[in-house]
């Protein structure tokens, strides 16, 4: 069966939040019926409550159209409650977790697919530290507790049915920013490809994108729905449909004269055991 799946993120609830572009999703949504609807983090952006309210009614609406489910971004951690985690990591998410629950990881079955959060927003934290200043709090890292975690989340599925892994940061090189979302990234995408992911849902980067990892994990990086896209290109949604031998993202971008989301661009992969991708785009970076 092909599984169709609705790919948002960066929102970022607040001054540059563009909500004429957040109507209209809801509206694209009511027309593509997807079987599920991901946000992959930055629903806020100063992780105030006013912003995390906003975002949780838009992902209680989108929930009516098909079953939701949203992981947190940098933007959306209080880090400075615990830099370096000297205080822990509980008074980071506190508001994040007031609106959308205790459960940073969350996962969704849905028909045909497994689809699994898993954390990269740790805020000043060891693990994503640089020697570049400008990633200070904004860098992620990707533990090996999580991808071995959503491995064996995966492997307790049926082999035919579609592995689905979501988190913030992004994966591949930003085409535009040339940058990288996670820290030690190389080490990050040899284990999600041993985790069995079909494919990765992230953003960040404020720029979308679609790839591939190791010829067998394709990438959708999906835009922001705010007024900071990369190089002042049109926002960008992704339509992620996962079928028996691969995977389509299709990006679906903003067209502001007419107040409205038109098909673009199309990637195709192969899913594992097949042939390496037949197209590759970049995606990814940080901000």
């Amino acid at each position: 069966m092909t599984v169709s799946l609705l790919h948002l993120s960066d929102v970022h609830y607040g001054v540059d939040a563009q909500l004429d572009q957040l109507e209209a999703i809801e509206e694209a949504a009511s027309e593509l019926k997807p079987d599920a609807v991901v946000l992959s983090g930055d629903l806020s952006q100063r992780a105030r409550h006013g912003e995390f309210q906003a975002a949780h009614a838009l992902l209680k609406r989108l929930s009516l159209v098909a079953p939701a489910l949203v992981v947190p971004g940098n933007h959306d951690v209080q880090w400075w409650k615990s830099p370096l985690h000297l205080l822990g990591t509980q008074r980071l998410y506190t508001k994040y977790r007031r609106w959308f629950g205790q459960n940073l990881t969350p996962a969704l079955e849905i028909p045909g697919a497994m689809i699994a959060g898993a954390l990269t927003a740790w805020g000043v934290a060891p693990g994503s530290l640089t020697w570049n200043l400008n990633d200070l709090a904004v860098k992620g890292h990707l533990p090996r507790s999580e991808t071995t975690r959503v491995k064996a989340i995966f492997a307790q599925v049926p082999a035919d049915m579609a592995r689905v892994l979501v988190m913030h940061h992004n994966v591949l090189r930003g085409g535009i920013s040339e940058r990288m979302g996670l820290a030690h990234y190389s080490d990050a995408q040899r284990r999600i490809a041993d985790t069995g992911a079909d494919v990765v849902l992230c953003g960040h980067d404020h720029q979308e994108g679609a790839g591939q990892v190791g010829n067998v994990v394709a990438i959708s990086t999906a835009g922001t729905h705010t007024n900071r896209t990369r190089g002042g290109r049109p926002s960008v949604f992704n339509v992620v449909r996962i079928k028996p031998g691969g995977v389509e993202i299709q990006h679906y971008r903003w067209e502001a004269d007419r107040r409205h989301f038109v098909p673009s661009d199309k990637h195709s992969f192969t899913r594992r055991k097949g042939e390496a991708a037949v197209s590759v785009a970049g995606g990814g970076g940080a901000l």
